[in-house]
């Protein structure tokens, strides 16, 4: 078991055996996923397609108009203007 403390900046160093183990180099990206109590780290390679399944799809097909009318319309909001 290795273990690394979190700093103020909410940063983790990730342990060289852990990273020599999944051939991370500096520069590398990472995801954190949650399951349940536990969160996995993952390494981001390759392409956009490698990262198929890891986001649930949604139950229903999205209105991407409506979407964006309410994203305008809470931006207005904001910034004080009323439509």
């Amino acid at each position: 078991m290795l273990d690394s403390v979190i700093t103020r900046k909410g940063q983790v160093t990730i342990p060289k055996p852990i990273r020599d183990q999944l051939g991370l180099e500096e520069g590398e990206k990472v995801m954190f996923i949650r399951r349940g109590d536990e969160v996995l780290l993952k390494v981001i390679r390759g392409t956009v397609l490698d990262l198929k399944g890891s986001v649930n799809p949604s139950a229903r097909p999205e209105d991407f108009s409506e979407i964006r009318k309410t994203v305008k319309k809470r931006v207005g909001q904001k910034a004080g203007h009323r439509d």
